[in-house]
């Protein structure tokens, strides 16, 4: 018997361009981010474009005399000054540009850097945390397509910040077009190198947490480096340019503008995008390069509880939290004796600084660390929001579900995530108080005593869990509209700095913001039934976030 083999029919020329490259997919993902993120990057566009317009008012507005110019610049020349604002370049001619450069780019390349950082860490590293990665790599999707189509988004956003905040400054304070998007292209490429910084160290650690937080500490590291440097020499010293910040203030805007220093950004990028690329080949996916260190074999008795994951779950953020605004408003308060000598004397002339501290001069110190109290505590309900998220990011990572398998009741579970959230809340806000007070101290010794601080601290505690509570009853029972807590956030700072302002404003617009009921930080008696109303509302809405947490369904991974 003979066997004949034959072959098979020739299926057609192979066609290798379906192979891909490592690059394959990558504007397919950049359609997919810009799409999930709609509104996201809305809200951080809205509000870092919103505190331009408000530095700029503020500057134009509070500050238009040259002496009072002057004398803020007295005021930037002294160590506090340096350390909350820049060099010092332009002090003996100060204007409000110079002064929108000289104390605003820190700022702004803090808020643009955290953008970039969780930016990166969400379309990257928490994307392989969470499995959705592994679904899209099983597509044609190269290996560097996600990294990639993250650095363009990013750059993207941040180049429509720079010009929607470029022209901000233009149009509210008639500043030099070229010299305001020079501050704020500079700002944005020192913050793109954060954000540089995160894709390496998303390589190199396993957690997206972890990941994030070592990037905020590169932030902090570079933050003192720069502030040690500019406080060393006037116009900022050879140790300052270790810092990336600092090459944004180098530029010089609006006093003698520089490009150069923004070269610095743009390298240091390209080395950095470059060491993320290198790294990613050589490490597994879903891996870091550090392997994770094994835990425990069995938990101690005092962590099998869910107050106790909760605190596991939130110690980083709150120990970061409190590290970062206690020394920021110990700067501040530090600041507290020259306040006087800066604006002291512009109230009885400028109704619009009278309107906001106060016509009185011998108690403009007291209406002006009022004013700060507010932003303290805008600070601490933006903390609240996030940690009443962090139920719905727990129940979206599938870690939630694990939890209430166990004999762990609904309403345990999430009591316990709110419980720890609100005593970090408290802790936060009495470290922003305090650190106001030890500031002050530190320096003089005098202002209010520690009494009067820890009225403020009472007054405004329950109106910060309002927003708690909020953000936590619109996750239990419309997990979509959680956006409102922000949203209330930011009609409660407009209200609180300009409502005094705006003319014909009905009584019912200001009823809205929780800081209305609490009494005027060191010049009102704190009122109890404000006060409870207040808790009463905070319980309610607590109620409300338990009860609905019960009965809807929980969303599976």
């Amino acid at each position: 018997m003979t066997t004949t083999l034959t072959r098979p029919a020739a299926a057609g020329p192979v066609d290798r361009s379906t192979g891909g490259t490592t690059l394959t997919g990558t504007w397919t993902l950049v359609r997919s981010i810009l799409r999930r993120d709609r509104v996201r990057l809305a809200v951080w566009a809205g509000s870092v474009v919103l505190f331009y317009a408000y530095f700029t008012f503020a500057l134009d507005t509070l500050f238009a005399d040259p002496a009072a110019q002057q004398a803020r610049a007295t005021v930037m020349e002294t160590p506090a000054g340096i350390v909350m604002g820049g060099p010092g370049y332009g002090v003996d001619h100060y204007t409000t540009g110079v002064a929108m450069a000289n104390e605003g780019i820190t700022w702004v390349v803090l808020a643009l850097a955290l953008f970039s950082i969780l930016h990166v860490v969400r379309h990257t590293r928490a994307e392989e945390e969470s499995n959705r990665a592994e679904l899209v790599r099983a597509a044609p999707v190269g290996r560097h397509a996600p990294a990639v189509a993250t650095t363009i988004t990013l750059v993207a956003a941040q180049l429509v910040i720079a010009t929607l905040s470029a022209l901000t400054m233009v149009g509210t304070g008639g500043l030099a077009v070229v010299d305001s998007f020079a501050m704020t292209l500079g700002s944005a490429l020192s913050a793109m190198v954060f954000g540089a910084v995160a894709l390496v160290l998303c390589q190199v650690t396993e957690h997206g947490r972890t990941a994030t937080g070592l990037s905020l500490a590169v932030f902090g590291v570079a933050f003192v480096v720069r502030a040690a440097g500019d406080m060393r020499e006037l116009g900022g010293s050879a140790l300052s340019w270790f810092s990336p910040i600092a090459w944004a203030q180098q530029m010089r805007a609006f006093v003698d503008l520089r490009w150069w220093p923004a070269l610095l950004s743009v390298v240091a990028i390209a080395l950095l995008l470059w060491l993320a690329a290198v790294l990613a080949s050589h490490r597994d996916f879903g891996a870091g390069l550090l392997a994770t260190r094994g835990g425990r074999a069995a938990a101690r008795a005092s962590l099998r509880g869910p107050v106790s994951l909760a605190w596991l779950q939130q110690r980083s953020a709150l120990l970061w939290s409190c590290l970062g605004l206690g020394l920021m408003w110990f700067a501040s308060g530090t600041m507290l004796p020259d306040i006087d000598e800066m604006v002291g004397g512009i109230a009885q002339d400028n109704p619009t600084v009278a309107a906001i501290f106060g016509a009185d001069p011998d108690q403009f110190t007291l209406g002006f660390l009022g004013v700060m109290m507010l932003y303290g505590a805008l600070c601490c309900a933006a903390y609240a929001v996030v940690m009443g998220l962090r139920p719905k990011a727990e129940e979206s990572a599938g870690r939630a579900e694990v939890v209430l398998a166990l004999p762990v009741s609904r309403a345990r579970w999430l009591g316990a995530q709110l419980l720890v959230a609100g005593v970090g809340t408290a802790v936060l806000l009495a470290v922003s108080v305090y650190a106001v007070w030890l500031g002050g101290v530190a320096v003089d010794g005098g202002g209010p005593d520690l009494g009067a601080y820890t009225t403020v601290l009472v007054g405004y505690l329950p109106a910060v869990l309002v927003y708690l509570a909020l953000t936590a009853a619109l996750y239990a029972w419309v997990p979509r509209a959680t956006g409102a807590g922000w949203a209330l956030l930011a009609y409660t700072f407009v209200i609180g700095m300009f409502g005094g302002l705006i003319e014909d404003l009905p009584d019912a617009a200001l009823w809205v913001s929780p800081f209305h009921w609490v009494p005027t930080a060191f010049s009102e008696d704190l009122d109890v039934g404000y006060l409870l109303g207040l808790s009463a509302v905070v319980v309610l809405l607590l109620g409300a976030a338990v009860a609905g947490f019960r009965r809807r369904d929980v969303a599976s991974a």
